[in-house]
């Protein structure tokens, strides 16, 4: 059948679901890759941390900067543009030489694929708004996504094992012809008719709050916590973020309108968008990083055993939708939240298990990405669905937002808590070298996986454990605490979710648009 045959909304779906499996697969394959990195590119723990986190805070960056611009001058037009971006940039990628340009490179890469996200829940809020059909669509979108990222890490080992790491870039080249030729097809050109201008001072007052927390959560220890270069980044940081609500409670038209946290629905699946990115997807940057450094698999067994962890995600969002529709998003979302604790709690037993393996990983792994699955598309619908949708873009980038400023905050912090743990364990084992540069570089060392020596320091101890069980057991630790730390953060925002969603009779009396004002009935 010619493309010109097929209903409109269908090849709008197909684009849309294209570039969602290309940002899925550019989420859950690049992880799998970066011990390769370290080796191939000399890129050392904090390298590989910034190859990931320049994706999520450049996505940040262009998130309601994309809103904005998609709102005022069509969402199809910068749709077509985040595309050809994310192809371009991918090249770029695939191109890179060293760790510092493929952290560039990837940071121009998140730009393009934030648009492109946030571009998609816009078009699918606009071509797809009847009950059915929207829950249909989004169920669609949530499956395609979970085949990204539920194949994106065996993808990623096999690339490495059949060919080198930069196709796992360069595969976006010829899925990007494919997706613009559907979208010049199918999509729509829409946009708010209200949108005057860009709110330049909030993007960039919200950007150097995001940057400035990252970085002092990731330099901080070689700054020195108290010295003067932190103390004014965190300074700096805080003053932005003020400076952020300052300027968006006093714009006539903000991107970030604070009215919407006034309708509970959008305000409870705001939670569940950072408590799915305050644990699940994190996790994922570290756990091939497990799988490879604590339990000795290869790049390809270990994406084989991340399937476990992301498959779920294939399968659950079709029926999470349909419990949404039945139950509400209020009972569906904090229960997905508090199923993916679940999951971080029995993947810290499996870990700690005497002879630790995938099998013992693998119910914690299931479960993890049963919770996901059951938040995702809910969440997404939901925070959309709590607004007129001429304001979809901005919903939406609030939606993203929360999502990858929770994710790039989480991504640091996990790193964080990994070293700390790991050279917490040496520091007890290895007193005389307690306090020492060479064993916070050791430490750093061991949480990328690699257990190899570096210094004389470092080689004393190798002498002392040549096995590596020391090692193997200060990673297996630090691990330990980045488990527990994802079942905090997942039920402490289950928690608020519920207080937050409240009674149903409460969400439906306070479901307002934000452009008249005029109360509506729940959908």
């Amino acid at each position: 059948m010619k493309l010109a045959h097929l209903p409109q909304n269908a090849l709008a779906l197909a684009a849309v679901c294209l570039t969602s499996l290309m940002f899925g697969l550019e989420i859950s394959s690049v992880p799998t890759v970066l011990p390769t990195l370290e080796s191939v590119l000399h890129a050392d723990f904090k390298a590989l941390q910034w190859i990931m986190n320049a994706y999520t805070l450049a996505c940040t960056t262009v998130l309601m900067a994309t809103g904005a611009l998609a709102d005022r001058f069509g969402r199809k037009r910068i749709y077509v543009a985040s595309i050809v971006m994310f192809a371009v940039t991918s090249l770029v990628c695939g191109l890179a030489q060293s760790a510092p340009v493929l952290i560039v490179s990837r940071f121009l890469q998140g730009m393009g694929g934030g648009a492109m996200l946030i571009c998609q829940v816009a078009v699918l809020s606009h071509q797809f708004q009847q009950g059915r059909e929207r829950s249909n669509a989004f169920g669609a979108w949530g499956i395609v996504f979970g085949i990204g990222l539920g194949f994106g890490p065996i993808i990623g080992g096999m690339i490495i094992a059949v060919a080198n790491w930069q196709w796992v870039f360069l595969i976006h080249a010829p899925i990007s012809i494919v997706a613009l030729g559907l979208a010049f097809g199918g999509v729509q050109e829409s946009r708010d008719p209200h949108a005057q201008h860009l709110d330049m001072p909030g993007i960039l007052t919200l950007s150097l709050s995001c940057f400035g927390l990252v970085y002092f959560i990731t330099q901080g220890s070689d700054l020195g916590l108290y010295s003067p270069t932190a103390l004014s980044i965190v300074v700096g940081t805080v003053l932005s973020f003020i400076a952020f609500i300052l300027v968006e409670k006093r714009s006539p038209r903000p991107m970030f309108d604070f009215s919407v946290f006034r309708v509970r629905s959008f305000s409870g699946a705001l939670l569940g968008s950072m408590g799915m990115n305050f644990s699940y997807w994190p996790f994922m940057i570290y756990l091939p990083i497990y799988f490879q450094g604590a339990l000795g698999y290869t790049s390809v067994n270990a994406g084989l055993s991340l399937l476990a962890y992301t498959l779920p995600t294939l399968v659950v969002p079709p029926v999470a939708e349909r419990l949404a529709l039945r139950f509400g998003a209020r009972r569906v979302i904090p229960l997905g939240m508090f199923t993916i604790g679940m999951g971080f709690m029995l993947m810290k037993f499996g870990a700690g298990m005497e002879h630790a393996s995938w099998l013992t990983m693998l119910p914690g792994c299931l479960l993890c990405g049963t919770g996901l699955g059951l938040t995702n598309t809910p969440v997404t619908n939901t925070a959309t669905g709590s607004v007129s949708s001429n304001r979809a873009g901005m919903a939406s980038g609030i939606d993203m937002s929360a999502r990858l400023i929770s994710l790039a905050i989480n991504i640091a912090m996990m790193g964080f808590i990994l070293i700390e743990g790991v050279l917490s364990y040496l520091t007890h084992a290895l007193p005389d070298l307690a306090g020492t540069s060479s064993l916070r570089l050791l430490a750093e060392k061991i949480a990328a996986g690699t257990f190899a020596p570096l210094t004389q320091e470092s080689a004393a101890l190798a002498a002392a454990d040549p096995h590596g069980v020391l090692m193997h057991a200060a990673l297996v630790h630090g691990f330990g605490l980045v488990m527990l730390y994802g079942v905090i953060g997942a039920w402490t925002l289950a928690l608020l979710s519920v207080v937050v969603f409240g009674p149903g009779a409460r969400v439906r009396r306070q479901r307002t648009t934000l452009d008249d004002g005029v109360r509506h009935p729940a959908p």
